[in-house]
């Protein structure tokens, strides 16, 4: 099986679409597509995108045989494969709006997952569902009841005979998009056809600069909007191959997506930073002799708040492998902007700006620190806005701040979403009769670029001081050995005795009651020392801490699971 080629000598339009099925028509005359790996890494399909285009476009045909109508919502569950990239294009193509829906890993077991899924399918309004055989019960299940058209396989689907499809439509929905985090009742992003292309050609064209030459490697989910639309929709507007490798995958083994980049010769990759992290603690199984990164160009940063340290080991870990630090490229953006708002200029690096901490959390205000400052913190300059994009950073009052002030992000441009699904009252909280949309973030502006602090719901205030709970997070997973990445949930709360108090879930390896209670200290200790906070240390058994679907570290969980009494059991069944 021969991957499709990176074609260097094509000529590339640069996401010049109307809709998303248009630009498939195009990429389908090129030789270029998309190849598929499995879970060992190894290529199981090679889809050209004129072969993906023909299958789509008869599945199309299917999905309408099978009684759904044009403008009807379709759940799929988003497999890294050959199936869901075919559902996902032939509902452009038979007018449906696909939803996908994350896989069960997150969520620790079948109930919380089926419970999840009825949501989201409840908040489409979806008439369909489909899922892989392994899957397909347990979204029957979640589908139990509900008004759907048909639920189980694609393999099921009628034949379709002569069923027409209707011409794409430039304003209307491409697809949901649901927030991979919340606890709430799930909502999906609208995302029209037009905010798609206008961020495709905005990311590909001026952001990314991306040629001919370019080839994507990814193992990013398709449920989270970073792999979507970043890696697979960005290729599809400017015509570029595609190594698609499950997440799964490099979870397991991180160095499959080094050497996938080193034997393709991939140009543009992106990942949280903790998938940069991750490799670097297996960066003794690599064979850097064999690897060769040099024709990494975007190693895309994104996904979460950006960490310096990590990616500054990185590229010390795979220098001897080719690596250039000048190919990190950090991002801003979101869901409900479609993906993108900011990116930096490609061939810079990361840049940072260091802030005093004192002056940060007591006036909000991003100073540099005095050189008898003690505490400072590192924050990554996440570039300018996107062309015919805008950021604003505001007050309280609404009023714009001036540079290094920290306030709210506010966003408005042609990427942004058309409304929350069916969820009105939600829309117009964050989405002004403007178009600005109110981001949740917070952050500042220095030389024209946004800085982000970090999500406004999780700050945490402490007598007057604005504390961020990742910076307390971080120093425990840094300076406390046998800490790792994403081991750590801090956040404040109301207790029992009515007194707010900041507490900080570790998810702690050994039962030894000794070694645990010397952990509690020391971690309770060194928060004190560093940020004058008292603490209180609750260590959790190992996976115990919620993650997104994206796999993130979900605070929002993590506290209320901790307010349910979650993390009581096990707590006195070490001290008992």
């Amino acid at each position: 099986m021969t991957p499709t080629p990176t074609a260097p000598g094509r000529l590339v339009r640069k996401g010049d679409f109307a809709t998303l099925a248009e630009a498939l028509d195009y990429a389908a005359q090129q030789e270029t597509g998309i190849n598929v790996h499995s879970l060992k890494g190894e290529l199981v399909e090679v889809l050209p995108y004129s072969r993906l285009r023909e299958q789509s476009l008869a599945l199309a045909g299917r999905l309408l045989a099978s009684g759904l109508e044009p403008g009807d919502r379709v759940m799929l569950a988003a497999e890294s494969d050959g199936d869901f990239l075919r559902a996902f294009f032939a509902c452009q193509y038979a007018g449906l709006v696909p939803a996908p829906t994350p896989l069960p890993a997150p969520f620790g077991g079948k109930n919380a997952y089926v419970e999840h899924v009825r949501r989201m399918l409840i908040a489409a309004g979806a008439r369909a569902v489909f899922a892989p055989d392994a899957l397909s019960e347990w979204l029957r299940e979640a589908a139990e009841g509900l008004d759907l058209a048909v639920a189980g396989r694609l393999a099921d689907l009628p034949e379709a005979g002569a069923t027409p499809l209707p011409a794409p439509d430039p304003d209307g929905l491409c697809y949901l998009q649901f927030s991979s985090g919340s606890t709430r009742f799930p909502m999906g992003v609208a995302v029209t056809q037009s905010a798609l292309m206008a961020n495709v050609r905005a990311i590909g064209g001026p952001g990314l600069g991306v040629h001919a030459g370019d080839r994507t490697v990814t193992w990013l989910p398709l449920y989270h909007d970073m792999g979507l639309v970043g890696m697979l929709l960005c290729s599809v507007g400017f015509q570029v191959s595609v190594d698609l490798l499950p997440t799964g995958a490099f979870v397991r083994r991180p160095l499959l997506w080094l050497d996938l980049i080193s034997s393709r010769r991939g140009t543009i990759s992106y990942a949280p930073t903790f998938g940069f992290d991750l490799a670097v603690r297996r960066v003794g199984a690599a064979n850097l002799a064999q690897m060769d990164l040099s024709s990494w160009r975007v190693a895309g940063l994104g996904g979460d708040m950006i960490r310096p340290e990590p990616l500054r080991a990185f590229a010390q870990a795979y220098a001897e492998a080719g690596f250039d630090p000048r190919a990190f490229t950090a991002s801003y953006g979101m869901a409900e902007a479609t993906l993108a708002l900011s990116l930096t200029p490609v061939g810079q690096g990361l840049r940072t700006d260091i802030a005093d901490m004192d002056r940060l959390e007591a006036e909000a205000l991003a100073a540099p620190p005095a050189a008898t400052a003690t505490r400072r913190r590192e924050f990554a300059l996440c570039g300018r806005p996107l062309e015919g994009h805008e950021l604003e950073v505001r007050d309280a009052a609404g009023c714009v701040r001036v540079e290094r002030e920290v306030g709210r992000v506010f966003a408005r441009g042609p990427s942004l979403m058309k409304s929350y699904f069916g969820a009105p009252d939600e829309t117009a909280k964050v989405l002004s009769p403007d178009g600005w949309l109110d981001t949740g973030d917070l952050g500042y502006v220095l030389d024209g670029e946004i800085v982000i602090t970090g999500r406004a719901k999780d700050l945490i205030i402490v007598n007057g001081r604005n504390v961020w709970p990742q910076d307390l997070e971080w120093t425990a997973e840094r300076e406390v050995e046998g800490l790792r990445s994403g081991d750590v949930a801090v956040f404040s709360l109301t207790e029992t005795d009515h007194e707010e108090r900041v507490v900080a879930l570790v998810q702690c390896r050994t039962r030894d009651a000794d070694a645990r209670a010397s952990l509690e200290t020391e971690i309770s200790g060194l928060l004190r020392a560093r940020h004058g906070l008292e603490v209180k240390v609750v260590l959790t058994p190992p996976h115990s801490l919620p993650q997104t679907s994206s796999g993130k570290l979900s605070r929002s969980r993590a506290k209320a699971l901790y307010a349910s009494g979650a993390f009581t059991g096990e707590v006195e069944a070490i001290r008992a």
